[in-house]
């Protein structure tokens, strides 16, 4: 089956009310959960429930749309799958923004959180939900679009960053970083990292890039001053 569409309350509850006034200083959680139901309107999340096939038989999965903003959450705080699944039970602005308020279960397993972050990026819409929270964001201006784009797509999150070497992640990250200044600069990616001498970032696999024997073991020496 698809997935059903995802229609949590617009208005605030009374405990809604009071939890938002608890988190003042956690404006993207007051941000998403204020303007969730534009960010993820129902032409959205068809989108979205387009990356699963039909199916006769089976429990329908969990609405993309609430797994999207778990993502977007995960992203900007930079926690890993496992902290996600606990936030969800543990921590009242994860629930306010997931519409779980008081859930003594989560709402999804790790699996699935982690199923849905592969259709995503295999369907190319892990760009298209960063590019839509950042333009519900500009147009409201109840958050910063320029920190949550920096925010977002530097986070190793949208690829195999999770499960990549030490070195990969790297790149990818500083990747990303150059990425958004070529954006705020109208230029080109190849010409930002060409002015910065960084020219192997913009490779598939910084790894590779340097052509180095990875397995040959190094020795430094200590120079004396």
């Amino acid at each position: 089956m698809r997935p059903a569409l995802w229609q949590p309350s617009v208005e605030l509850s009374t405990q809604e009310e009071r939890i938002m006034k608890r988190i003042r200083k956690a404006k993207l959680f007051a941000f998403l959960r204020q303007h969730r139901h534009e960010s993820l309107d129902e032409a959205f999340q068809q989108e979205l429930a387009n990356l699963y096939r039909k199916a006769e038989r089976g429990q329908p999965p969990v609405a993309p749309a609430m797994l999207a903003l778990a993502l977007i959450l995960e992203a900007y705080t930079g926690v890993s799958d496992d902290e996600v699944i606990e936030a969800t039970v543990m921590d009242r602005r994860w629930q306010l923004v997931l519409d779980c308020v008081d859930t003594e279960e989560a709402p999804f397993s790790k699996g699935t959180l982690v199923a849905f972050r592969q259709r995503l990026i295999e369907g190319q819409m892990d760009r298209r939900l960063i590019e839509r929270t950042i333009e519900i964001a500009s147009q409201s201006q109840a958050f910063g679009s320029r920190p949550l784009r920096a925010a977002l797509d530097s986070s190793p999150l949208w690829g195999a960053g999770r499960v990549e070497d030490t070195y990969n992640l790297i790149g990818h990250a500083l990747k990303k970083v150059m990425c958004v200044v070529a954006d705020q600069q109208g230029r080109e990616l190849a010409e930002v990292a060409s002015e910065a001498g960084a020219e192997l970032v913009c490779r598939t696999s910084l790894k590779a890039a340097l052509d180095r024997d990875w397995d040959q073991q190094f020795h430094f020496r200590k120079t004396r001053r």
